[in-house]
């Protein structure tokens, strides 16, 4: 048994800690159907967007599918770095699940779409026009009115809004109207309304999305407002705070088969010396709620679980491509081939200019990436990315490889190169104990008789949203950079709880 393999071995059961959807899911939005529970998440730049999840618990999810696929108004390809989807909210009434969500490069208004069956397919996306902002939601009425309340972006009318609808048309039945400034706070966004006992409640998220965010709620005895803040607002954050989980909001409550109600919220998990660094985006948490003197108070304690083992091993039997595969750049469809076992990637472009890669979202604080392919008619890049100006990459190509690092605008080739590969080489990428201060170190080698030969390591640093800025986090995987090349599997092994050097 390997090093590695033995520290699978060492999970243990936390709460509040370790998210249940690990990795670049940032802005959850969950409802509950029966005692089935369906998430989704923002995607920005990535296609297919916003990713759908099934669980029975809370804490363990499966992602079943992803609602924006390319039909309608959502054009994949066109936004560039922390563009594209943000922040859905999902809903389910009367036997149809609804999904609303904005673009923010497509123009303005929100899209729309929805579907019988949370795994798809979902109809094609439309927008609703009149409503300038993001982080739509919505909310029915007992007479059936919906509730399109968001955060409005129109000049002089910055904070929540709000407008009646209606969806089956996907029209704006009123102007918009203002109905909470929030506490004070910088950016009041990402409102979520809910009836409980009489009262609406109005959740929004305030602070930014950096380590000041946090909960903010209001309430009002009509949809409409006007909405009474709470006495102790925020009632969550972890601002100013030591603990391993920060930039805690964007929360959503669900109500338990049971009367109980939950929250899935975003949060990160910085590392290294200050100011901290974080690497894999906002990732999706989970906590109990209590209702207090008619108010909600988080416990975060509530839903202890075992840390999740998110490795995979993926020989693209098809058929089809899981859902975990997306695209910063072109559509997938558009420069993957399916040839079972095995996927064939030619060259792509896109009007954004993002790279356009067979790319997964990286989950863990510690793992690894193999790659196998066959660059006979073509050569590889085997690529971690967190945007197209902060990336690296393994190329191969004739029997050779080597390391490009790309930190803003400076790119290099780094480290040693390796000869004598072969047509069909196995190259990974590493995350590994850092050595520098940073999140960790990056590690990228070639494997020869099972064991990684490093190229090139440096600081992970660089490839954080602390020094990257942005909303997204690292994602993995590969693309040709010319003829054609097969990719025969692609394995992540992945282990939080890890703590020594890799084999």
């Amino acid at each position: 048994m390997t090093t590695f393999e033995a520290s699978q071995d060492r999970r243990r059961e936390v709460a509040g800690t370790h998210p249940v959807i690990g990795g670049f899911h940032p802005d959850p939005s969950v409802c509950r159907v029966g005692e089935d529970y369906y998430l989704v998440n923002s995607s920005f730049e990535y296609s297919p967007g916003v990713p759908v999840w099934h669980s029975a618990d809370l804490v363990r999810w499966t992602q079943i599918g992803n609602a924006l696929t390319g039909a309608g108004r959502f054009r994949a390809g066109q936004a560039g770095a922390s563009r594209g989807i943000y922040a859905p909210t999902l809903r389910f009434r009367a036997g149809r699940f609804w999904l609303i969500t904005t673009d923010v490069s497509s123009g303005g208004g929100q899209l729309l779409t929805s579907a019988t069956d949370p795994a798809g397919p979902w109809a094609p996306a439309v927008v609703i026009d009149g409503l300038e902002g993001i982080d739509p939601d919505l909310a029915w009425d007992d007479d059936g009115t919906c509730y399109v309340t968001y955060c409005s972006t129109r000049p002089g009318m910055e904070g929540i809004a709000q407008a009646r609808v209606d969806l089956e048309r996907a029209v704006a039945l009123e102007e918009p109207r203002l109905v909470w400034r929030g506490t004070g706070l910088a950016f009041p966004e990402a409102p979520h309304l809910y009836r409980r006992d009489g009262w609406w409640y109005l959740m929004i998220a305030e602070g930014g999305t950096e380590r000041g965010h946090g909960v903010c709620v209001a309430r009002s005895r009509n949809a409409e407002g006007p909405f009474q803040p709470a006495p102790a607002n925020p009632v969550f954050s972890h601002r100013s705070t030591t603990h391993p989980v920060q930039n805690t909001g964007h929360a959503d409550l669900v109500e338990t088969p049971d009367g109980g109600w939950a929250a899935v919220y975003l949060g990160v998990r910085p590392r290294g010396t200050t100011p901290m660094f974080h690497v894999n985006g906002r990732e999706t948490f989970l906590a109990g709620v209590d209702w207090i003197d008619g108010w909600p108070r988080f416990d975060e304690d509530r839903f202890a679980c075992e840390i999740p083992d998110r490795s995979f091993v993926d020989t693209f039997a098809g058929p089809g491509l899981h859902p975990r595969w997306v695209s910063p750049g072109a559509p997938l469809q558009e420069f993957v081939t399916a040839t079972g076992p095995g996927v064939t990637l030619a060259p792509a472009t896109c009007p954004s200019g993002n790279v356009s890669a067979l790319m997964a979202r990286v989950t863990d604080e510690r793992w690894r990436l193999d790659v196998t392919l066959d660059t006979s008619g073509g050569a590889a890049g085997v690529l971690l990315r967190l945007d197209d100006q902060h990336w690296c990459e393994l190329r191969a190509a004739d029997g050779s490889a080597h390391a490009v690092l790309r930190i803003g605008p400076l790119e290099s080739r780094v480290g040693e190169a390796a000869t004598g590969l072969g047509p069909a080489p196995t190259v990974r990428i590493a995350s590994e104990p850092p050595t520098h201060g940073g999140p960790d170190d990056i590690a990228l080698s070639v494997v020869r008789d099972g064991r990684g030969v490093t190229l090139a390591r440096f600081d992970g640093r660089y490839l954080s949203t602390e020094v990257a800025g942005g909303f997204t986090g690292r994602t993995a995987g590969v693309r040709a950079l010319s003829g054609t090349v097969h990719v025969g599997s692609v394995r992540y092994e992945a282990d939080d709880a890890y703590a020594g050097p890799r084999p």
